[in-house]
């Protein structure tokens, strides 16, 4: 097998990563563009000495499942932000659950029943966006796995206050990035990379004013913020005068919501190492004497405290890990919930935390990231009886 080579498969079942997965001669190979059940021809894009990677470049037994893309530039060769824009909504999220159950069942060794929430809209929600500026001015996506940088005049996934043929049609400067953000009150950013940018986006949640600077974390889906911080807070089960704490807190959009719950007698502690998030943090919640924002990694700040009520933390794609598993447990806290990106991270930061005396309690998965192979999912764990 070679790059290039065409092969007719049948596509058996879905991947982690976006991919379908399919056989040919005895070689597993992880199929773009493609849905479970179909009958596919496949350009193979990529191989290695276990598997191969390629492209569907023709239906030849079509999934009920399959629609037209909404976006010119989802196709073989097109643009790599979208995986599923092929695929039915309903069905993404029917995908998306079983990848979940996979990854808990292999990493966790556990079977779990989850289903995959719609959080609407499907279309123009992601409030976040960055692009890269090509060779010719203009702004870009890459294709997938690839460093091919694909010029594009709309997106459909992007929120429809980002005037991407406005931006288009200024001066920009050749390969450098360029993000845009999007506030709740309407506000637009444009942040272009190498330019010092003050402008601050405002962002209001569930009563609660947050001011961010362009390179903080934040929550890309529109509804993503109230949706995630209504779950959290519910699943917490926060109690006046509690010790709360937010880890890699961002911002800090959880802290808001347990204010209240924790009230004047509680005490929030969040920990952050991004220095900007830190800044808007420090600057959000400079009014409240209840709450302490602590700069650096959660592995080493943590370490510091003995005990706690209820922790939350929301980790980068890689998950905690260990060493931040056994901080947590060392406080005893009666909960915790885990906000995770990536199921493969959340069902391996499972094992360790059943292995620490905490049992999974709950798990809800919100599509949040429509059109893409990306899920949040947040999970509870309770001490072990």
């Amino acid at each position: 097998m070679n790059v290039g080579d065409e092969v007719v498969v049948d596509i058996s079942g879905i991947a982690h990563g976006g991919h379908c997965v399919s056989r040919f001669e005895g070689r597993v190979i992880f199929v773009r563009h493609a849905i479970p059940g179909e009958k596919v021809k496949v350009r193979i894009t990529d191989i290695s000495k276990s598997f191969a990677r390629g492209d569907c470049i023709e239906v030849l037994s079509a999934s009920k499942d399959r629609v037209t893309p909404p976006c010119t530039y989802a196709h073989p060769g097109g643009c790599g932000g979208c995986d599923f824009q092929h695929i039915s909504t309903p069905a993404q999220r029917k995908l998306k659950a079983e990848i979940i159950k996979e990854q808990f069942s292999r990493l966790a060794k556990k079977s779990i029943d989850v289903e995959v929430e719609e959080v609407k809209p499907n279309l123009g929600w992601r409030s976040r966006m960055e692009f890269t500026v090509s060779q010719n001015g203009r702004l870009a996506m890459y294709e997938s796995r690839r460093n091919n940088l694909i010029e594009i005049s709309e997106c459909k996934i992007a929120d429809p206050k980002v005037d991407i043929g406005g931006i288009n049609s200024r001066k920009l400067p050749i390969g450098k990035k360029i993000d845009v953000a999007v506030g709740t009150t309407g506000d637009v950013v444009t942040s272009i990379e190498g330019r010092e940018n003050i402008a601050l986006i405002k962002q209001e949640v569930a009563g609660f004013e947050f001011s961010i600077s362009p390179d903080s974390f934040w929550q890309s889906h529109t509804a993503a913020p109230q949706t995630l911080l209504a779950v959290v807070m519910e699943m917490s089960g926060l109690r006046q005068g509690d010790h709360f704490y937010d880890l890699y807190s961002g911002v800090g959009l959880f802290a808001s919501g347990a204010l209240s719950l924790v009230g004047p007698g509680g005490r929030i502690t969040m920990i952050e190492e991004s220095g900007s998030s830190i800044t808007d943090a420090r600057r959000n919640f400079a009014n409240y004497e209840t709450v302490e924002v602590i700069e650096g990694k959660v592995e080493r700040e943590l370490s510091k405290f003995v005990r706690g009520d209820v922790v939350v933390l929301d980790p980068p794609r890689a998950g905690a890990g260990e060493r931040v598993i056994k901080s947590i447990a060392a406080l005893n806290p009666r909960t915790i919930v885990y906000v995770a990106c990536d199921p493969a991270a959340l069902a391996r930061d499972t094992a360790i935390l059943e292995a620490r005396g905490y049992e999974l309690d709950a798990i809800r998965a919100f599509d949040l990231f429509p059109m893409t192979q990306h899920i949040e999912s947040v999970a509870r764990f309770i001490r072990s009886e």
